[in-house]
């Protein structure tokens, strides 16, 4: 059985196709003419060679270029036929010419920091809010990079010739912030872009096609979709992806076939999912807004199965009251997920870094999965407590609207 086939066979295919499509089908390609129906799952860590000298050519190539070694798979830290799969996948849906995964969505981000760190362009310039541990990363210097922070408006202006990189995520985690994809790339000039798109996914937008380089996944989240799997991905050019081969093969933030396999198999169902849960929250969320016990709802103008919401009563005693619901950090899977940023997601943040950014101590955020709209509600409705008394004003939905960089 021929496992590393599914790129080649892949590339040659050039009628385009629905994302829904490309969903069930990219990386799996190849599995009819070889009997097969499921996506097979390698868990060699190291694979058989009577040719030591063109074992030791294919090395020198990958060292010199990171590109995929021609040939049978090499050892598990070079490349897995099943995670090359996933990341085939990937990268046909964000319309990229290739994704790297790797171990988590925080290994995926350090191996892009690590890639530009390496050239001498330890500067960022990113845009608040972040993932918790994305801004704890890049303020604490770690990996001996520069942040400075701005709005979408002044990412020009924070520019400077060791700049390596600019990084926003849109929608933000958690207040679901949007930023205008197009005019940020533009502002970057020949600085690449990193978009955080995991609360999007490629069903709502595909950052490629707004002018970013680099579009990086927790794929722990929408695409894995059921709570079982940790890793993360970057989507990108075939350039950047070697770079990212190499550090993922120097410093072994490897994904696991296993999880390889679940994400290949969640991506099957991401439209579905997505769109599913999309239109549960915009019910649940005209409920929110017209509720007097909460005080405003963040819901971006693109959608998704993400809503946050600050109210007016304690946000610790919703989470203590939820039955249904489940009270956890994390996102994206099938069942609805609530959590208080304040306290987990971003606790790591400076508490005046958070607020400034718009994290306020009374915010709450859900990912909504796919159960009934109405059972939701009903859990939802009694955790957030007594109505007050009639009279009281009720709160206005807030859009969030996208910022224009010049």
């Amino acid at each position: 059985m021929d496992t590393t086939s599914t790129r080649a066979h892949d590339a040659v295919r050039t009628a385009p196709r629905a994302l829904a499509t490309e969903a069930v089908h990219a990386g799996r390609d190849d599995l009819a003419r070889q009997g097969l129906h499921a996506p097979p799952i390698d868990l060699s860590t190291t694979y058989p060679s009577y040719d030591s000298r063109g074992e030791a050519a294919r090395i020198d190539a990958f060292a010199a270029t990171g590109a995929e070694p021609d040939g049978p798979p090499v050892y598990g830290r070079l490349g897995n036929p099943t995670v090359a799969r996933f990341e085939t996948a990937l990268a046909r849906l964000e319309g990229t010419e290739a994704a790297v995964a790797f171990a988590s969505g925080m290994a995926a981000l350090s191996a892009v920091l690590l890639v530009r760190g390496s050239m001498g362009l330890r500067h960022v310039v990113a845009v608040r809010p972040l993932y918790g541990c994305s801004d704890h990363l890049l303020t604490a210097g770690l990996l001996g990079s520069e942040v400075t922070w701005t709005d979408p408006a002044g990412v020009a202006d924070a520019l400077r010739p060791d700049t390596g990189l600019v990084l926003v995520e849109s929608p933000a985690n958690p207040t679901l912030a949007e930023v205008d994809l197009r005019a940020v790339a533009h502002a970057c000039g020949s600085v690449p872009l990193l978009v955080d798109n995991t609360f999007a996914t490629p069903v709502l937008q595909r950052p490629a096609e707004h002018g970013a380089r680099l579009i990086l996944h927790s794929a722990t989240k929408y695409l894995g979709g059921h709570g079982d799997v940790l890793a993360g991905v970057v989507a990108c050019d075939e350039e950047f992806a070697g770079r990212l081969r190499q550090v993922r093969f120097a410093t072994g933030g490897v994904l696991h076939p296993l999880a390889g396999y679940l994400l290949l198999r969640g991506l099957s169902t991401l439209p579905v999912r997505v769109r599913a849960a999309s239109a549960t929250v915009a019910e649940l969320v005209r409920r929110l807004a017209a509720d007097p016990r909460v005080a405003r709802v963040h819901y971006p103008r693109i959608g998704g199965a993400m809503v946050a919401f600050e109210v007016y009563g304690d946000p610790h005693e919703v989470i203590g009251a939820v039955r249904l619901i489940t009270p956890a950090v994390s996102l994206g899977s099938v069942d609805t997920l609530i959590q208080h940023p304040a306290s987990i997601s971003h606790r790591i943040v400076d508490p005046d870094d958070r607020r400034e950014a718009g994290v306020s101590d009374r915010l709450l955020r859900m990912s909504v999965g796919l159960e009934d709209v109405e059972d939701l509600w009903s859990d939802l409705d009694a955790a957030l407590g007594q109505r007050p008394h009639r009279g009281a004003g009720n709160c206005a939905t807030s859009h969030n609207e996208p910022a224009h960089a010049p």
